[in-house]
């Protein structure tokens, strides 16, 4: 792909153009061996104590959206990548970019939604900032938030070196809702069935299987640019290949019917409550037991595999029987979604 010489939408997708801007300008300018890794969330050492930190911005169309708000959002995405590094969430900032104009009211529902989803989380808000821009300089709010996490005596660290051919895939339920809802509020669409965000925090799902965590290798939360981007990651190094099973993909029937008359693939939509795992294959099972014991596991799926054949490749057989290549994200799909 021939190099872009300014930003575009596409640069935001979690995609190819993404990956080229952190490679081509970000890690070009920092070094840092933590960020090389461009993990979620860094870990790090503060004296001898092992911390998660991470930090996230929000800027959704619109700002509230059928299953939550930016709010809710900026909660849940910074408590899930401290989460998926294997740390127990602990403490988050956030910074508000207001544009004038903008109804208080709003800014407090907003609000009370962070304070509320915090408090189910577990975190607590420790410090935050706001600046106030001049009407038309943002699109009503920004949000960001950076957080804290700490690592148990018993907790493991998520690192995608472990991965290792015959490891199992699995995910924790239907892809592709949060992408759809936002997408239906944006564009004041109808659906035949109400289509919600799966926005929600994933700590409390990963805290349930501290049983099984020597078996598992890889955590990762499925945001922007959906399931084929999160493998693509997965795949990056060239080392191993996936196989992945369409028909074991779960998928709301509601959801499929959008993506089939508007020509989305779910497979590349956004998700704010979904969890892919990479797990010894002895273990995935045991692993997918527990997952369905929590309410937000009762619809996991082992997906595929992992493979030594293909090496770079993610495979995917089709529901009618063929297979076809799964590639990262080109461009933009749906624009301000996260």
């Amino acid at each position: 792909m021939k190099q872009k010489k300014h930003i575009v939408l596409g640069h935001g997708s979690g995609g190819t153009l993404t990956s080229e801007l952190i490679s081509s300008v970000f890690l070009k300018h920092f070094k840092s061996k933590e960020l090389s890794k461009l993990n979620d969330a860094a870990i790090t050492k503060v004296s001898s104590h092992q911390l998660s930190f991470t930090t996230d911005s929000y800027v959704v169309d619109p700002i509230i959206f059928p299953g939550g708000n930016i709010g809710k959002l900026a909660i849940c995405g910074t408590v899930n990548d401290l989460a998926v590094s294997g740390a127990r969430p602990k403490y988050l900032s956030t910074g508000f970019i207001i544009e004038e104009g903008l109804e208080l009211q709003l800014l407090e529902e907003v609000v009370k939604t962070m304070a509320d989803w915090a408090e189910i989380a577990g975190v607590e808000i420790v410090c935050g900032d706001t600046k106030i821009v001049q009407k038309g300089k943002c699109d009503k709010l920004y949000i960001n938030t950076a957080g804290i996490g700490v690592f148990d005596a018993d907790s493991f660290v998520s690192d995608r070196s472990r991965i290792r051919a015959g490891d199992n895939i699995i995910i924790n339920g239907p892809v592709g809702d949060h992408g759809i809802a936002v997408l239906g509020a944006r564009k004041k669409l109808n659906f035949r069935n109400s289509i919600e965000s799966d926005c929600a925090p994933l700590n409390g799902l990963i805290t349930s299987l501290k049983s099984v965590n020597h078996g598992i290798r890889f955590m990762r939360d499925v945001t922007r640019g959906g399931l084929a981007t999160i493998l693509s990651e997965i795949v990056s190094n060239g080392n191993i290949g996936i196989r992945v099973s369409e028909k074991d993909i779960p998928l709301n029937e509601s959801v499929a019917e959008v993506c089939e008359i508007l020509g989305f693939d779910p497979l590349y939509l956004a998700n704010e409550g979904k969890l892919l795992l990479v797990v010894h294959a002895d273990m995935a099972k045991e692993t997918l037991k527990c997952l369905k014991e929590h309410p937000m596991g009762r619809e996991s799926s082992i997906i595929g595999k992992v493979t030594s054949e293909q090496a770079g490749r993610i495979i995917l057989q089709t529901a009618i029987g063929g297979q076809r290549y799964i590639s990262e994200m080109s461009d933009i799909l749906l624009p301000r979604i996260c």
